[in-house]
């Protein structure tokens, strides 16, 4: 009787597991675009105009390549959303799924799974935690796959270092550092695009734990 009540308490996880991946190759996708961008505008050099902004509040037209920056730029923002939305979604899923499977309460209660990506200094190891705490609900005894302390050391590089920087300054400034330094900005999307592929073997392998468990 309880395994018939567990296994109709459990949700199917195959259909957000493949939204997710999807989002998270359009998100490292975009990443990519954007290094591709910023060696183009590294290439091309500082016009002779100098600067985009000029200072004391004013902007000098954008370039044909600087204009290309910023839509890739906004496409990159959009598919980073996109895939933070379809990555949430499947936590929440296999969150449910590993306590009915565990029968006991996730270490980290629902509003977590927002508020620990926001939350300064919690930030830094409580989405990990909950991603481990479903592996242990899904599979006890098992190993946490390598993936996921993969995905979650690019990512806090990523955010501490240049993607961070993509995210708290106008454009017109990280169009700047290409054009004096592209190796911090290009350091930066190498890591995140890694993130990206980690993020993917992350879902396929808690995914696949937990269809082997509803099977």
């Amino acid at each position: 009787m309880n395994d018939e009540m567990t296994q109709s308490a459990l949700r199917p996880v195959r259909g957000v597991a493949h939204s997710a991946v999807a989002a998270f190759v359009l998100a490292g996708g975009a990443w990519a675009a954007r290094a591709v961008w910023q060696v183009r505008l590294a290439a091309a050099g500082l016009p002779p105009s100098g600067l985009p902004d000029q200072g004391d509040g004013r902007h000098r037209p954008l370039t044909g390549l600087e204009n290309g920056y910023h839509m890739v730029s906004a496409v990159g923002d959009a598919t980073t959303l996109l895939c933070a939305i379809a990555f949430l979604i499947w936590l929440l899923r296999v969150r449910d799924n590993a306590h009915a499977l565990s029968g006991k309460a996730p270490r980290y209660a629902w509003p977590w799974v927002y508020a620990g990506w926001i939350v300064p200094v919690m930030n830094l190891w409580v989405p990990r935690g909950i991603v481990v705490d479903v592996h242990h609900g899904s599979a006890p005894g098992e190993r946490v796959p390598r993936a996921v302390n993969w995905w979650w050391g690019l990512w806090l590089a990523g955010l501490l270092s240049g993607a961070g920087l993509m995210y708290t300054v106008p454009t017109d400034d990280v169009i700047a550092r290409a054009y004096t330094d592209v190796r911090f900005l290009l350091a930066a999307d190498v890591v995140i695009v890694g993130a990206a592929v980690a993020g993917i073997l992350v879902v396929r392998a808690l995914t696949a734990v937990q269809q082997r468990r509803m099977g």
